[in-house]
């Protein structure tokens, strides 16, 4: 028999002296040893990454946010966005020393550069992003061994390691997970839910409040959550049904089962609020729009008044005209297929194969068909819901797909044949082999059919390339390629680049004529050119690249 389905031998067998030596103890102990290596390449790469990498454009805002929660006990900043994952994030900050000015009345941008710039010395400047960074990295392993456990009680042991390996080396997971934002929380808390879910169809006293809980965290990270709520309360219902058998009176029971969990996931939401004011005090910024036709309903919704001003906070963001940079070309308003399309250039081709099978698999197999709905019902959900959004602005608002669909992938050793087996490993490790080559620059990857991270900025911009991380990189290749040149810099980005020690200009305060020397662009501010920045990057000469993210160009 195999290592994954061999039965133990019994003490009356084996003496228990020689139990530790047996075949299928030192398989055991190789098969917990895979586990650990993976999360240990997975903890590398993003604790690599995020000492590397200066603030990306939303950190600072979560970070100073984090400290007013931590400091203040104010709901007043970032209300577009529950206070739960920033209270992740305040859990590293707690440790930083940071003293936040008690008269600060600046708006959150200006609270992130203050936090991150003018709280402390600049020595321990990289200390305080990193300890803003190291919850989420934590969470983010985490979740990889729900990944890992979901995939397990599906596939078995086997089908486990298969998930979490294309986990593990996910660039986008470790790129976003890297840092202190809220995409892979919220995503890692639904995937957790899903899991919970699916445990439930045995044991739902137990697992279904657990969900209710991981639901409410999910819903208390981040606004999008909403999505899933309907379709996971189902699965509550689907859950309690099957565990208890088909009575008529186990659906009643299932939709009291659904009510419980979700009463759970808005008390979840209350507690995140009063976690940070107990009083909760809050007044409504002035600009925040009303609700307006059908999202009126969103008014009777359960939770606090903050939690729903900034639901019509982000309403407001999604009627804003944006635009979309895809394959080269900028468009005026969002594009349904984009979130698509990104995956398509930013998943490993390995992956994307594994994807595509496992998510036909799984419908297909008739043991496996019950776990579809756990599987890849939330997450076409999901997914539908973002191609639905106006900002195409990254696939972080679509970093729950390499995690449920690692899962669905897992199917695909369910086919038993010794062909499948040898295809899923190969594929795997292209997966990883295509990964580590990117290491450390995960957040511009892309997949060699779209030219590696060297031309992901000829397809897409802002997140899914150049998030303004790279300043601290420019600094390092200023100094060791180019010292007392003249430089000018076209940013993109919530840094300041002096504090790096980059003495740039402006080109655009100057007549080009004036503008000579090095030019160093950020390569989204290159896709969204003007016309005054498309002649100065027209009439210069490509010299060199900072992180895949920040182009170089000679002036004459």
């Amino acid at each position: 028999m195999s290592l994954l389905t061999s039965r133990p031998a019994s003490p009356a067998e084996t003496p228990p002296a020689a139990l530790p030596t047996t075949a299928r103890g030192r398989r055991r102990w190789l098969y917990a040893l895979v586990v650990v290596a993976l999360l240990a390449e997975m903890a590398i790469a993003m604790i690599t990454t995020a000492v590397e990498q200066s603030p990306t454009i939303d950190e600072p805002v979560y970070a100073g946010t984090a400290v007013v929660y931590l400091q203040q006990h104010s709901l007043r900043y970032n209300p577009e966005h529950p206070p739960l994952g920033k209270l992740v994030i305040a859990t590293g900050l707690a440790f930083a020393g940071v003293h936040l000015d008690p008269a600060f009345g600046g708006d959150q941008t200006q609270l992130g550069r203050h936090v991150l710039y003018e709280s402390g010395q600049d020595a321990g400047r990289l200390l305080l992003l990193l300890l803003a960074r190291l919850p989420v990295i934590v969470l983010t392993l985490l979740f990889g061994l729900v990944v890992f456990a979901f995939a397990r009680d599906l596939t078995g042991p086997a089908g486990g390691l298969v998930a979490l390996a294309l986990y593990a080396f996910s660039p986008d997971v470790i790129a976003h997970g890297s840092l202190a934002t809220l995409d892979v929380p919220v995503a890692g808390f639904l995937v957790t839910t899903a899991w919970l879910l699916w445990r439930a169809r045995r044991r739902p006293a137990v697992y279904a409040p657990l969900a209710g809980l991981a639901l409410g965290a999910a819903v208390a990270t981040k606004m999008s959550a909403l999505a899933a709520v309907p379709v996971l309360l189902l699965l509550v219902v689907l859950s309690v049904r099957r565990a208890y058998g088909p009575h008529w009176t186990n659906w009643l029971r299932g939709v009291a089962a659904a009510v419980s969990v979700a009463l759970l996931a808005v008390a979840v939401v209350w507690a995140s609020y009063l976690v940070v004011d107990p009083q909760l005090r809050w007044v409504t910024p002035p600009g925040v729009p009303p609700f307006r036709g059908l999202r009126a309903l969103a008014a009777w919704l359960p939770f606090p008044e903050p939690y729903l001003a900034g639901m019509r906070i982000q309403f407001g963001l999604e009627d804003q005209v944006w635009t979309t940079f895809l394959f080269g070309t900028q468009h005026v308003g969002s594009l349904w297929y984009y979130l698509p399309a990104a995956l398509l250039v930013k998943t490993p081709l390995g992956a994307l194969a594994l994807w595509a099978a496992g998510a036909a698999l799984l419908p297909a197999l008739p043991h496996l068909r019950p776990a579809a709905a756990y599987v890849l019902l939330p997450t076409a959900v999901l997914l539908a819901a973002a191609m639905t959004g106006s900002r195409d602005l990254g696939v972080r608002y679509a970093v729950f797909a390499p995690m449920f669909l690692a899962i669905a992938a897992a199917g695909v050793i369910e086919l038993r044949r010794r062909w499948a087996t040898v295809v899923v490993a190969g594929l795997v490790l292209c997966t990883a082999a295509s990964s580590l080559r990117t290491y450390p620059y995960y957040l511009p990857y892309a997949n060699e059919a779209f030219g590696g991270p060297t031309a992901t900025h000829l397809h897409l911009h802002d997140s899914n390339v150049d998030w303004g991380q790279d300043l601290s990189r420019l600094a390092a290749r200023l100094r060791q390629e180019h010292p007392g040149e003249r430089v000018w810099l076209v940013y993109k980005g919530s840094g300041v680049p002096s504090y790096y020690g980059i003495k740039a200009a402006d080109p655009l305060a100057v007549p080009p004529a004036e503008v000579h020397g090095l030019l160093a662009v950020s390569d989204s501010a290159v896709a969204k050119a003007d016309a005054r920045l498309a002649a100065l990057i027209g009439t210069s000469t490509p010299i060199d690249e900072v992180g895949h993210a920040i182009t170089l160009y000679r002036r004459p």
